[in-house]
């Protein structure tokens, strides 16, 4: 029998890894695109697990984004701090120990104009933002 997704017991070691120092280059490359790709074949489950009102492809268009992010970061102890942080979010993520509010920040910009930050404190202050 199996359990779904909302009966699964609560696995805090669900999806956990040892972080790890990449050995090369080429062992950094290979571990950023097999978090790339968790990601990408995550956005499904994500959508329907936060319930948003988002294709899978704008989430995986936002996923893209933030990869392409640091693309040119040329220090190899950054990618691997970058990917463990990127791992962090996924594994928090899928077992849902996000609330809605924090998996749609990562797309306030593009559905709220008025997300930019003001250009200085008093023209934040006569806009009414806190």
């Amino acid at each position: 029998m199996r359990a779904t997704h909302a009966l699964r017991a609560i696995n805090p070691t669900y999806l956990a890894q040892r972080t790890r120092s990449s050995t090369s280059w080429e062992d950094a490359k290979s571990r950023v695109f097999r978090t790339y790709r968790d990601w990408l074949r995550a956005a499904p489950e994500i959508q329907q697990m936060y319930s948003l009102n988002l294709p899978v492809s704008a989430i995986r268009t936002k996923v893209r984004q933030e990869f392409e992010r640091h693309r040119f970061v040329a220090q190899l102890s950054t990618v691997d701090v970058l990917i463990f942080h990127s791992h962090q979010e996924f594994q928090e993520t899928l077992n849902y120990w996000k609330q809605l509010t924090h998996v749609l920040k990562y797309f306030r910009a593009e559905e709220d104009p008025k997300a930019r930050l003001p250009q200085n404190f008093l023209s934040g202050f006569l806009e009414g933002r806190n």
